[in-house]
């Protein structure tokens, strides 16, 4: 039988006999439950352990149990509150509903009403670490060739990634900077019967002009100042390989005519040297550039291009496949958690929605960044958004504009209402649809929808 998932339940209440009470009726399986008399300790453990569950008496000394909620809230909405008071009345009901509490419940509070409710947010926390476990999963099964990604758009891109490998002489690959276009062509190294040999990559934008040529075709001694002995090029030394020509769109017009030449000839002539050597070895090209358009301008020869482009895959932006955002996510948060020796599992609620409204113009790359500083700043088991960069914070920021029809610039709760009323729309109404498309539970969704009027 499969072990029931642990769920942590944090209990509040400043009265010792009543958190015993609460203790000793939620012994159950699988749950934890941690007792804490001062409401203010209980703030700190909360932020320290992140508990699914959070139960607590509505008046206390210091920290009151409304305050506590919207400190909740606050940190996490995704975090069950149930409230519990001695003084109920149906204003303070309505009020703790409001500010986000699941539950309200009147003291004294009889042993089998507080485990039916409490157990069937025991059940919903289970599923959702379910559905998260299942996440994971997927995340193994959405690999291709060290790329991840579930959408159309990836797949199409891994369908042709299969279909060119084995084939192909030269091949282009498009998309904006920081999408992964050299992780596609290592791909396609890997999948290519020229895989034993190297993989060999340059930037052609990083190299200066005047040294790109040795670079590429190597020289002799003595062909110029400095050249005091024979330099192997870049095309031998991928000889039976992959050379990979990064940022194409940046080559200089007269060495374009010698890159073609070596392409349609299959040899190269180093500098300062007579004689020509043959070379055996596939090339792949990327840019983020149009060179359609660099060829109309005259800044691209339009002979290399139909050369290059003779199969061609064009990586999308992240912001057009924002599916594959918690695949990324959760990868990269594997990735970083092993490199500084954390154990960061997940990210909060308000850290998902402030990712989810990211326009990412930096693309995976960008992603990289900001995870790597979420798992370098983070002291719990998940990233909040006290971990994230400032400027993910910032709904102002010119780098992250969200223009409304007029103009304006939407605020992080207009964004989150955005958020949660695309879902329902998506969903069609169905709010377990809308609650998974969220990566929220039922409750936290009715919550925003009464908090948003939806």
């Amino acid at each position: 039988m499969t072990p029931l998932a642990k769920v942590t339940i944090v209990a509040v209440d400043d009265n010792e006999s009543s958190l015993e009470f609460v203790s000793s009726a939620l012994h159950l399986e699988g749950v934890e439950v941690i007792p804490c008399s001062d409401p203010e300790e209980a703030f700190e453990t909360i932020q320290n352990r992140h508990p699914e569950i959070v139960l607590t008496d509505l008046v206390m000394p210091k920290l009151g149990g409304m305050d506590l909620l919207e400190k909740i809230s606050e940190f996490d909405p995704s975090i069950s509150v149930v409230l519990m008071t001695a003084h109920y009345s149906t204003e303070s009901a309505m009020e703790a509903i409001r500010k986000g509490a699941c539950d309200y419940l009147d003291k004294p509070i009889q042993v089998a009403v507080l485990r039916e409710r409490i157990g069937q947010l025991v059940e919903d926390a289970r599923q959702q670490k379910r559905a998260r476990e299942l996440e994971k999963e997927m995340l193994e099964s959405c690999r291709f060739e060290g790329i991840v990604g579930r959408s159309p758009l990836m797949w199409d891109v891994f369908s042709r990634i299969r279909r060119i490998g084995p084939h192909f002489r030269t091949a282009l690959i498009t998309g904006e900077t920081g999408t992964g276009k050299d992780l596609v062509a290592r791909a396609i190294h890997r999948l290519s019967p020229a895989s034993n040999g190297r993989f060999v990559p340059v930037n052609c934008s990083a190299v200066v002009e005047t040294l790109l040529e040795s670079e590429m075709f190597g020289h002799v001694r003595g062909s110029f100042t400095g050249a005091v002995q024979d330099k192997v090029g870049l095309f031998e030394h991928a000889h039976g390989g992959v050379l990979f020509l990064d940022e194409i769109g940046d080559m200089a017009p007269g060495l374009q005519a010698k890159v073609l030449r070596a392409l349609q000839n299959q040899e190269v002539q180093r500098v300062g040297a007579l004689n020509s050597r043959k070379v055996d070895l596939r090339v792949v090209a990327a840019t983020h550039y149009n060179l359609r358009e660099r060829v109309a301008q005259g800044t691209f020869r339009e002979d290399l291009f139909y050369r290059l482009a003779m199969v061609e895959i064009h990586v999308p932006p992240l912001r057009d496949r924002k599916e594959d955002l918690p695949l990324l996510i959760e990868h990269l948060l594997r990735k970083f958690s092993r490199e500084f020796g954390k154990e960061v599992r997940g990210m909060t609620q308000r850290a998902s929605l402030v990712m989810a409204r990211h326009d990412w113009p930096g693309n995976v790359r960008e992603l990289e960044n900001v995870i790597g500083h979420a798992c370098m700043m983070a002291t719990g088991e998940l990233a909040g958004v006290q971990d994230l960069p400032a400027y993910l914070l910032r709904p102002n920021d010119t780098a992250t504009p969200h223009p409304t029809p007029h103009g304006t610039t939407l605020s992080l709760e207009d964004q989150e209402r955005t958020l949660v009323a695309d879902a329902l729309s998506r969903s069609k109404g169905n709010q377990s649809e809308a609650a998974r498309q969220l990566g929220i539970g039922r409750d936290a969704l009715r919550y925003k929808m009464k908090k948003f009027n939806l």
